[in-house]
């Protein structure tokens, strides 16, 4: 089983989608193995996003991410970082492609919703950093009739 990190924004937050998203990676049959609700601090934010550190756009996604609490999880399933990132689609929305996250419920690259992790090294690196060991290995009852 492969696990990937998410983080749903303060946009999703702020707007009561939350239940939503989770629902639509628990529909998919991925399973939650950690989550947080909490407000980001700074040194977190600049950790996090340290490969921005350079571009212009970095002091306005660290003042957003730190604007208001987050949701963070981690989860777990065959494929889960592809299968994620093809749910949240596309980074910018209205490249998005139908019946993603952000095609549904986005309007602007900066409001987009959800953070994904891109591939297995960054991952594992922001699982760590956010959760550390605390995840959780479980068994559902549904799992034998997901995953073969």
């Amino acid at each position: 089983m492969e696990r990937t990190f998410i983080i749903l924004k303060p946009d999703a937050v702020q707007r009561g989608l939350v239940g939503e998203l989770i629902m639509r990676f628990e529909r998919r049959g991925l399973k939650l193995v950690a989550m947080k609700f909490l407000q980001v601090s700074d040194e977190l934010a600049r950790k996090h996003y340290a490969v921005h550190a350079s571009r212009p756009f970095f002091v306005g996604l660290i003042q957003y991410i730190t604007s208001a609490p987050v949701v963070t999880m981690v989860l777990e399933g065959t494929n889960a970082i592809a299968v994620v990132r093809s749910m949240v689609g596309a980074t910018r929305p209205h490249e998005a492609a139908p019946g993603t996250i952000r095609a549904d419920f986005g309007l602007e690259v900066g409001r987009n919703l959800v953070h994904a992790s891109d591939g297995p090294n960054t991952a594992k690196d922001e699982i760590a950093l956010w959760f550390g060991s605390d995840l959780v290995d479980w068994q559902r009852a549904s799992d034998p009739w997901i995953f073969e």
